[in-house]
């Protein structure tokens, strides 16, 4: 009898997501959650980071908040000494950052801090736990439609998220040989709490859920252990904003 491929998130045992505060990462959290799983949790917001423990808390081992500001590289230095030497088995970058105005008002503040959260943050934390995964860990990279495409008013965003692509694409090749996966997603418009900060009257009701995202992210772990859903684009029928 043929031996029935496992799923490799079966086996993992710690994970690692940033932004889980709120909208995709808490989603991401509460898909993700299970009683063999320790849950490492980063998030800027504490009181909305509790909540996120508060509910995915009883489904879990443990759950550990980690409250730092990803905008500068000691704040991922501090993230990745409380994280600490037990390796991950899963590292979802999802924290990110979006200035929305024309590229001729943004602020060298703006811009540094866009490439702080959206691009070395992703960078450094990659560069620190992938060189300790093991076969069949993964590492999930929450991009954008931005990733692919520029939109107006949205060039720092684009930026960082082009970059990332780039980056994650050479990344994936790397790590190949390793039997480490990397795994991008690229949501169209998602219903967070992004958009209550961003000018502008946006159609949130058409836009597709931080659970669509979460359950994009949970199908692709638990592909086979040989397989690579190495990337997944959501959008709603009715088409992009």
């Amino acid at each position: 009898m043929a031996r029935q491929a496992v799923a490799p998130y079966q086996f993992m045992k710690r994970y690692l997501i940033t932004g889980a505060s709120r909208g995709i990462g808490r989603a991401i959290a509460e898909k993700l959650a299970a009683e063999d799983v320790t849950l490492l949790l980063h998030g800027r917001d504490t009181v909305a980071l509790a909540e996120t423990r508060k509910t995915v808390g009883p489904c879990c081992a443990k759950v550990i908040p980690l409250i730092h500001d990803l905008a500068t590289p000691e704040g991922v230095s501090d993230l990745v000494s409380e994280v600490g030497d037990d390796r991950l088995d899963l590292l979802v970058n999802n924290a990110g950052l979006a200035v929305v105005k024309p590229f001729t008002e943004i602020t060298q503040i703006e811009w540094d801090q866009t490439l702080g959260v959206n691009v070395t943050a992703p960078f450094l934390l990659t560069q620190q736990f992938a060189a300790t995964m093991r076969p069949g860990s993964s590492i999930v990279n929450i991009l954008s439609i931005a990733a692919k495409i520029g939109f107006p008013n949205w060039s720092a965003y684009c930026m960082s998220k082009f970059a990332l692509e780039g980056f994650f694409q050479s990344v994936r090749e790397e790590l190949r040989d390793h039997k480490i996966r990397v795994i991008n997603i690229y949501p169209a418009a998602t219903d967070t709490d992004i958009w209550s900060g961003i000018e502008g009257d946006w159609p949130r009701k058409k836009m597709i859920s931080p659970n669509d995202v979460a359950s994009a992210v949970a199908y692709a772990l638990s592909r086979p252990a040989d397989v690579a859903l190495e990337s997944v684009t959501l959008s709603n029928l009715t088409g992009n904003l």
